[in-house]
C-alpha cells in the first residue's frame, strides 16, 4: 500500500501549545469517555432489555462479553494502524463505527440483534480507547503527559464506574426506557466528531510502501475471542475438565502461537515483540492486567451487591459508588500533577496499586450487614487506587518508546488492561454464581424452606449468599491487586522526558530524549 498518512514518524517533535492542547482534549475526553460509559451502562438495565427482546439466559451474558471481546481483540490492531495512518482520521472513524452500533442495538428487535450490534459497538470502542491516549501522546512529552494523563484517568474511570448509576437512573425514569441506555451517547458522540474535526491537528506526512500485518492481526483477534468465548461458557455451559475446555484453550493457544510467530517475521508487526520484551512494558502489561479486572469488577459486582444483597435500587446503588468515583478524581487529578512537577512516575504507581490491594482486601471481608462507613472506606481506597494507575502504566510505556511506535505500545498496554477486564468480569462473574448457588442451597436445606423465589425465607437467604459471595469476589481482586504492587514496585525508577520522541542515537548507544 502505497502513500499512506503517517503522523507517528514526522520530524516536527515541538510539543503542541497549551491552549491547543486543551481544545484538541475536549473533543478527545468526550469520546472517551461515551466509549466507555457503554461497557457499563447496560448493566442495571439488563434484565429489562433481555426481557424486552425475548432473550435467553445465555444472551444476557453476551450483550456485556460480546463488546468487551470484540474492545479486546481490535484494541491492538487500531494501535498499530495509528503509526502507519493519520490518527485524527482514525479517531473519528473509531467514534463513526461506535456510533452506528449504539444505534444497532438501540433498535434491536432479538436477542441476537442485540449482541451483534453490540460487538459491532465493541469495535469502535477498541480504536477510541486507544486512539485518545495515542493521540495525546502524539502531542504532550512524557513529563507534562501526567497532567492530561489525570483527566484522561478521571473521564475513563469515572465512566466506568457510573455507567451503572446512569443506566439506572434511566431505567427507573419511565418515559426514557431501556433503549436509551444506547442512544444517550450519540448526541456526545456528535459533539465529539464535531470538536475533533475543528481542534485536533497533528503533524502528517506520507509514507511510502507501508505493509500492514493483516495475518498478525487477525490471528492475534481469532485467538484472543477464543479464549475469551471460553472464559464466558465455562463451568455454565460445559465444566472446566471438558473436551469444550480442551478444544478451546488449545485452539486459542495455537492460534496465538501462530500470532507470535508471524509478529517475529512481520515487517510492521501489529504487536512488536521488541517494545512487549522491554522490562518496563512486560511489568505495565501485568499491572495493567489487575487494574483492568478491578475495575471492571468493582462496577459490575457493587451495583450487583447494594441491589440484591442490601435491597437498594439500581438509582440507589450507582450513589453508593460515589466514593470510589470521588477517589478515582481526587488521586488521578492530584497525581498526574504531581508526575508531571516531579517527573517521577513510579512512587505514584506503587502507591495507587497499595491502595487498590487494600481496598479490594477491605471489600473481601464484607456481607449483607457491612456499615456503610466502612464499605465507603474501602471503595475510596480502590478508587484511588485505581485513579493512581489506571493511565500511569501507560504513561510509564510511552516514556521509553519513540514516537513511532508510540501508538503499538499504547495499544498493547491498554490491550491488557481490557483483556484483564474481560476475563475478570466473567471469571469473577463466575465464582459469585457458584457461591450463591452453593451457599444458598446449604442455607435453604438447613432451613427447610423450597425454592420459591417468592418466599421472603429465600428471598433472606439469597441476600445473605450474595453479600458473602461478592466478598469472595473481592479477595480475588485483592490478590490481582498483590500481582500489579509487585509490578509497580519492580518498575524501574525514571525521570519522565520532556520531548516528544526519543534522539536517534549514534550506534551501539542508548536512546536520548530529543531537546
Amino acid at each position: 500500500m502505497s502513500a499512506a498518512v503517517n503522523e507517528s514518524t514526522s520530524t516536527d517533535t515541538t510539543p503542541t501549545s497549551r491552549r491547543k492542547v486543551l481544545k484538541a482534549l475536549s473533543g478527545l475526553l468526550l469520546a472517551m469517555f461515551v466509549s466507555t460509559l457503554s461497557s457499563t451502562v447496560v448493566s442495571s438495565a439488563l434484565p429489562k432489555i433481555i426481557g424486552a427482546v425475548h432473550g435467553s439466559q445465555t444472551q444476557y451474558t453476551w450483550v456485556v462479553t460480546a463488546s468487551l471481546l470484540t474492545t479486546t481483540a481490535t484494541t491492538p490492531i487500531w494501535g498499530k494502524l495509528a503509526d502507519l495512518f493519520s490518527k485524527k482520521n482514525l479517531v473519528q472513524a473509531s467514534i463513526a463505527v461506535f456510533v452506528l452500533g449504539a444505534l444497532a442495538s438501540g433498535v434491536s428487535q432479538t436477542g441476537g440483534q442485540l449482541i451483534a450490534a453490540r460487538a459491532l459497538q465493541g469495535v469502535g470502542v477498541g480504536g477510541v480507547q486507544a486512539l485518545v491516549q495515542i493521540s495525546i501522546a502524539a502531542m504532550i512529552p512524557p513529563r507534562e503527559r501526567g497532567r492530561y494523563s489525570g483527566y484522561l484517568s478521571s473521564v475513563t474511570a469515572t465512566s466506568t464506574i457510573g455507567g451503572p448509576l446512569l443506566g439506572g437512573v434511566i431505567v427507573d425514569t419511565s418515559w426514557l426506557g431501556w433503549r436509551w441506555c444506547f442512544f444517550i451517547g450519540l448526541p456526545i458522540a456528535a459533539v465529539a466528531l464535531f470538536l475533533l474535526q475543528r481542534t485536533l491537528n497533528l503533524p502528517v506526512i506520507r509514507r511510502e510502501n507501508v505493509r500492514i500485518d493483516y495475518l498478525g492481526a487477525t490471528l492475534i483477534a481469532a485467538g484472543v475471542s477464543v479464549l475469551l468465548i471460553w472464559v464466558s461458557f465455562v463451568d455454565n455451559s460445559f465444566a472446566w475438565s471438558s473436551w469444550q475446555t480442551a478444544a478451546m484453550v488449545a485452539g486459542g493457544l495455537a492460534l496465538l502461537a501462530a500470532a507470535l510467530w508471524v509478529e517475529a517475521h512481520a515487517a510492521e508487526p501489529v504487536v512488536p515483540l521488541a517494545i512487549v520484551r522491554q522490562r518496563t512494558t512486560a511489568l505495565a502489561i501485568v499491572g495493567s492486567l489487575a487494574v483492568g479486572t478491578a475495575m471492571f469488577g468493582s462496577a459490575v459486582f457493587l451495583s450487583q451487591y447494594f441491589q440484591i444483597s442490601r435491597g437498594h435500587s439500581p438509582t440507589e446503588a450507582g450513589l453508593m459508588t460515589i466514593p470510589m468515583m470521588a477517589g478515582i478524581l481526587i488521586a488521578s487529578t492530584v497525581a498526574g500533577r504531581l508526575i508531571s512537577r516531579t517527573g517521577k512516575i513510579k512512587p505514584f504507581v506503587v502507591t495507587g496499586a497499595g491502595l487498590l490491594a487494600l481496598g479490594s482486601a477491605g471489600l473481601g471481608v464484607i456481607d449483607y450487614r457491612t456499615p456503610m462507613v466502612f464499605l465507603s472506606a474501602a471503595m475510596l481506597c480502590v478508587g484511588m487506587g485505581v485513579g493512581m494507575t489506571l493511565q500511569n502504566f501507560v504513561l510509564a510505556v510511552q516514556n521509553t518508546v519513540p514516537l513511532k511506535d508510540i501508538g503499538a505500545a499504547s495499544s498493547t498496554v491498554s490491550f491488557f488492561r481490557s483483556l484483564g477486564g474481560t476475563i475478570g468480569v466473567s471469571v469473577l462473574g463466575a465464582v459469585l454464581a457458584r457461591h450463591v448457588h452453593d451457599q444458598a442451597a446449604q442455607r435453604m436445606a438447613s432451613a427447610g424452606v423450597s425454592g420459591n423465589a417468592e418466599s421472603p425465607a429465600v428471598r433472606e437467604i439469597i441476600r445473605v449468599a450474595y453479600g458473602d459471595a461478592t466478598a469472595q469476589v473481592f479477595l480475588l481482586s485483592a490478590a490481582a491487586a498483590v500481582l500489579a504492587l509487585v509490578a509497580a514496585v519492580l518498575l524501574k525508577p525514571v525521570s519522565l522526558r520532556s520531548s516528544l520522541d526519543l534522539q536517534k542515537p549514534p550506534a551501539g548507544e542508548p536512546a536520548k530524549a530529543v531537546g
